[in-house]
């Protein structure tokens, strides 16, 4: 790809990335801080600018990697480049709250 980086990860391992502009359904390139130069990715809805999507498949009952730590666990199966948000994760902090 001729652009920069779409999506930012922090560490190689880390199963989601955050957009750095609004990022379009299709072709997408994720830069690491600490991994690999960079990961080609078919995202597959519109991300926002902040917001996450997968890099890898995860499954329901999973937990989702940010920053090389636990920071979610996934309540759905969440397909690699799909829109991770509150409709398909709960903070690992609070996963076990009502609320």
């Amino acid at each position: 790809m001729n652009q920069p980086p779409g999506f930012l990860a922090h560490y190689e391992g880390d199963s989601v990335a955050v957009a750095v502009r609004d990022v379009p359904a299709g072709p997408a390139q994720c830069g690491y801080l600490r991994g690999p130069d960079a990961v080609d990715l078919e995202v597959l809805q519109d991300i926002p600018l902040g917001h996450k999507v997968a890099l890898v498949d995860i499954r329901q009952g999973e937990d989702v990697r940010e920053y090389g730590a636990r920071t979610a666990v996934a309540s759905a199966d969440i397909r690699k480049g799909e829109y991770v948000h509150v409709h398909n994760v709960r903070s690992a902090r609070w996963q076990n709250s009502m609320a």
